[in-house]
């Protein structure tokens, strides 16, 4: 009989914390949930299914008692966690130190119903001292924690399967709303708002470069007849105009011309310098929040990408629990900390007392420490045998907290003044005194010894009265730039900045977002769509509350409050959703005064147009007068790269000229005669040569590239475009090579013969019309990338009898595994470092056994009337009950709370 049953979520954990343990403890692992309110309809026990509340999974009428549920996928790990336990004298629940943690344990001690005694096992880390000392720290599960768990969940729920059907009836089919997520989704429409808004400003200034006893400098013109020149900041976003009270000069491109002809002649001389010195401290080592931005703009991980790596680190023992809002350090890793730095870069880098610091959170409860290297002793990067992100980010984590115990940087900031004429340039430079915590880690950057440089602008030696030479002196025209959409880093830091959501929950409200359609990531930035304009519009109208960052955030902090228990969680859920102003109430009052049409209306400033949700997405929609004199309605698809915020009216009507009007030609092939037309298609601009005729149903074709601009589009470049692919030699190999252009852009194939080809994707410099067979050979050397951009993190060989190689990935779902053009998700739990070419054949075999099945199962229409009719239905309606209650279970599978 085992001394003890010890259950964790994921074989990875259970096996670092197996190393750790006596030998007669078992370690098993639930692999997540093991119960949750019901997903689809097939889930609901049939004792429920005639019940009105059991689509919700929380039965409104009897104090929100939540219906859970044990998923199909779980019952079969249920049984074997309860056949575990019979051999066990104690049951030990060490499922993770937060709420959700809290949680899964209370779900499994009510599903397992020990008979042995059971307690709560609790760390934050998974090193030896840290599990020996939990062992003998066990206690009770906290109830608040998991009433608190239990509140957001079902309030998740509350929210997103009330609204979501009604956005599905007034905007489009599988939408959802969600409590965090759509106030996300606001934030995102209100910055595409603004840039729409944006109206750009023209200025200019002078800049010089002087010499001062052989050394070369820059200076920028600042004052001019003792007035401030104007910069970016002078100007308002919305009009372009100059700020109200604003006295800035602004220079107009005559004037800066003459004056640098001018003041070329005239001398030069250093007015003033000064000299500040100032220091820098270092930042708190890592929350969850934190990690994630800088993450996003060092390493470009999504959040997604950063939470799987980090808690992959975590279960290895590598890092602390990685959902925390706590900057604490534990006296163990502020001793560490310090050993490192004295270790590697001495004495005199080590700050003078221990450095503490203290949380801006509202609530930090998650965990009691931040983030950082596991253990009383933290392994160098180097030291860890860890490879591609898993080492870049441990990296990251390890110079944080080493350097939040660094020395500060002192720096000298250097200001001097060159007057010539009524004219007064100033130069700044910046000079690092002591580098400090400068020497492990600068924030925002990614090689300190590179930041050090990058942080020094060295001026020469200069003195008062001083008269440098005028190399050369510039006229610079300035144009302000809209506000820059948010990346997922600064939406993460937008979201914590208003109270909004928990750090462990913004990977996955905006993994929503991107996969509910709602925005796209493009260049590391988040784009609302058209379609994230409509329901924004209607939430704003008609529940203004649930998009109010406000309000959310007081919902927010009245949870936290539930999870201390100064607040009562099912008043609180009562106030929220019955009565006369709750959301039950609220959607069937509304629900008939919201016109669809309008919902899925989007009338944006300056367009004569107007911009429509259909089945397809977004198109355009006018009425002009026709050839014969009446008005006609006219519709037409918008290519999907099109954002809100760039589409202006003469975009606009180059669209909708194509469907109304014969498109002018961009010119005349002189190969065939034929005229050239520029189009657009759902997938984006295109060239075409000649036009659609019963002869030539498929006229030649050819997509523009995304970083050429339709209106810049020569006759050339699309009689280039019209040619591709187009041949570019032989490979010392064999085979022939070509540049061609695709749905997914330029790229080069080698066809080596037999059918096989080799891809690669050209991107930035390369031009798809002028790229050399040199070139060519150069990047079909390179490590082949599989979809997305994404390198195999593990090749696993080519099975005995096949001829395509196995490989695994990291897509944004997870772990797969890919063979030729078959991809099978990797089991929960299951590591690239784990799997095997055998497990991974098995996984394929099963991926393409149920793509056959499918295709037996899809029988073909019959001709008879009826058949037809069913095969031509409208949109799927929104879910509707049935008399005997039971709902569409593919209506329920598209209902997500967003949370």
């Amino acid at each position: 009989m085992a001394q003890a049953l010890v259950i964790v979520e994921s074989p990875t954990k259970a096996r670092t914390i197996k190393s750790f343990l006596p030998k007669d403890f078992e370690v098993v692992a639930s692999m997540g949930h093991v119960r949750d309110l019901p997903n689809s309809a097939s889930e609901i026990p049939a004792a429920q299914k005639g019940e009105k509340w059991a689509t919700l999974g929380v039965n409104t009428t009897a104090d929100f008692e939540p219906l859970y549920v044990v998923p199909k996928d779980k019952k079969k790990i249920v049984r074997e966690l309860k056949t575990a336990l019979k051999g066990a004298d104690q049951l030990l629940l060490a499922t993770d130190e937060d709420r959700e943690g809290e949680s899964i344990s209370w779900h499994l001690l009510q599903l397992l119903n020990p008979k042995v005694p059971a307690k709560r096992m609790v760390f934050h880390e998974i090193t030896k001292d840290a599990i020996s000392h939990a062992l003998t720290q066990t206690r009770d599960l906290d109830m608040e924690l998991v009433h608190a768990q239990e509140t957001r969940r079902i309030l998740d729920r509350l929210v997103g399967y009330t609204l979501s059907p009604l956005l599905w009836k007034k905007v489009a089919w599988g939408l959802s709303a969600g409590r965090v997520q759509s106030v996300a989704v606001r934030l995102l429409v209100l910055r595409e708002r603004a840039r729409r808004a944006f109206r750009s400003a023209n200025y200019w200034d002078l800049k010089t470069t002087l010499q001062n006893q052989g050394n070369s400098f820059e200076a920028k013109l600042a004052t001019l007849g003792g007035q401030k020149i104007a910069s970016g900041i002078d100007f308002d976003d919305s009009t372009g105009l100059m700020k109200d009270g604003n006295n800035a000069r602004l220079v107009s491109e005559k004037e800066a011309k003459d004056l640098a002809k001018t003041l070329q002649l005239n001398e030069w001389k250093v007015s003033s310098i000064e000299e500040k010195p100032t220091v820098r401290r270092p930042v708190p080592p890592f929350t969850t929040s934190t990690l994630q931005q800088e993450s996003n703009r060092k390493l470009r991980l999504s959040t997604r990408e950063t939470m799987r790596c980090a808690q992959g680190l975590y279960e290895r023992g590598f890092i602390t629990y990685m959902r925390t809002d706590s900057v604490h350090l534990s006296e163990q890793a502020i001793k560490a900390s310090r050993k490192c730095i004295e270790s590697r870069y001495g004495a005199d880098y080590l700050s003078n007392k221990v450095r503490q610091f203290s949380n801006k959170s509202r609530n930090a409860q998650e965990a009691h420490e931040a983030i950082r290297p596991a253990g009383a002793t933290f392994k160098m990067p180097d030291q860890t045998g860890l490879e591609g992100r898993d080492l870049a980010l441990y990296e990251l984590i390890w110079k944080r907290t080493v350097a939040s115990q660094m020395q500060e940087a002192r720096l000298t900031m250097i200001g001097v003044e060159i007057t010539v004429g009524d004219a007064v340039f100033r130069s700044s430079g910046k000079r690092i005194d002591f580098p400090g915590f400068f020497r492990a880690y600068v924030e925002g950057n990614d090689d300190p010894d590179a930041a050090l440089e990058g942080q020094e602008v060295l001026l020469p030696s200069l003195e008062v009265g001083d008269t440098p030479i005028v190399e050369k002196i510039e006229p610079l025209a300035h144009q302000t730039q809209p506000p820059a959409r948010y990346s997922e880093a600064s939406l993460v830091k937008m979201l914590e900045k208003e109270g909004i959501g928990r750090p462990s929950t913004y990977s996955s409200i905006i993994g929503t977002i991107v996969d509910r359609g709602y925005s796209s990531i493009h260049n590391n930035s988040l784009i609302p769509s058209f379609t994230a304009f409509a329901v924004t519009a209607l939430l704003e109208e008609h529940f203004p509350d649930l998009v109010d960052t406000r309000f959310t955030a007081r919902m927010e902090l009245t949870l936290d409050e539930i999870s201390t228990g100064k607040v009562e969680w099912l008043p609180y859920l009562s106030g929220f959703y019955k009565g006369e102003d709750g959301l039950e109430n609220q959607v069937e009052k509304k629900e008939g005064d919201i016109d669809p049409g309008l919902s899925r209306t989007i009338a944006l400033e300056g367009l004569k147009c107007v911009v429509r949700i259909g089945r397809f997405g977004a198109y355009l929609e006018s009425r002009r007068l026709g050839d014969n004199g009446e008005e006609e309605l006219i519709k037409a698809t918008l290519p999907q790269e099109t954002t809100p915020a760039d589409l202006d009216e003469e975009k606009a009507e180059l669209i909708l000229k194509q469907k109304s009007d014969q498109p002018d030609p961009l010119g005349t092939d002189p190969e065939t005669g034929e005229e050239i037309y520029l189009l657009f298609g759902q997938y984006g601009p295109y060239v075409q040569r000649g036009q659609v005729t019963d002869e030539v149903p498929k006229p030649k074709r050819a997509s523009v590239p995304k970083a050429v601009k339709p209106e810049d589009l020569t006759i050339e470049e699309a009689l280039g475009l019209l040619k591709l692919p187009r041949a570019l030699g032989e490979h010392p190999d064999g085979g022939k090579i070509a540049a061609g252009l695709g749905r997914f852009g330029p790229y080069i194939v080698w066809n080596k013969g037999k059918g096989e080809k080799d891809y690669r994707s050209l991107k930035g410099a390369d031009d798809v019309l002028e790229v050399k067979i040199e070139r060519a050979l150069e990047l079909l050397a390179m490590p082949k990338r599989g979809r997305g951009g994404r390198t195999a993190l593990k090749d696993l060989g080519i099975p005995k009898g096949q001829k395509d190689k196995v490989e695994v990935y990291n897509g944004p779902y997870g772990l797969y595994v890919k063979q030729g053009k078959v991809n099978a998700s990797l089991p929960k739990g299951k590591s690239a470092e784990e799997i095997t070419i055998e497990e991974a054949v098995e996984l394929l075999e099963a991926k393409l056994t149920s793509k056959k099945t499918k295709k037996k199962k899809v029988a073909k229409p019959k001709s008879s009337t009826k058949s037809k009719a069913k095969s031509n239905k409208a949109t799927p309606k929104a879910p509707s009950t049935t008399k005997s209650g039971r709902l569409r279970a593919s209506a329920v599978r598209v209902i997500k709370s967003g949370n």
